[in-house]
């Protein structure tokens, strides 16, 4: 079972707004990109690279997100309480 991981992710207060930015990087656009355009997270100046993390250390719904959704593939929208999320899991290791 994979103890840490690597993610991008793009934060954003509205669902629909998160649906959008999956409808486009699913047409091919760069998640580092849109991360950078529109993620409220300070991470969206890295282009949403939140380098490598222990399981546990994220808020449950994101960890489960990445700790068992598919790699290098977008993720969401994944809501917590800090809004919602597309992740794109790099590796689990």
């Amino acid at each position: 079972m994979a103890k840490t991981a690597s993610a991008l992710h793009i934060l954003v207060k509205h669902e629909a707004k998160a649906q959008e930015l999956l409808q486009q990087l699913e047409k091919g656009a760069n998640f580092q990109t849109l991360a950078k355009k529109h993620s409220t997270c300070p991470s969206g100046k890295k282009g949403g690279h939140l380098g490598e993390f222990r399981k546990g250390d994220m808020v449950p719904t994101f960890d489960k997100a990445v700790f068992t959704g598919p790699i290098l593939k977008p993720i969401g929208p994944v809501k917590t309480k800090f809004g919602f999320h597309i992740i794109k899991v790099l590796y689990r290791v």
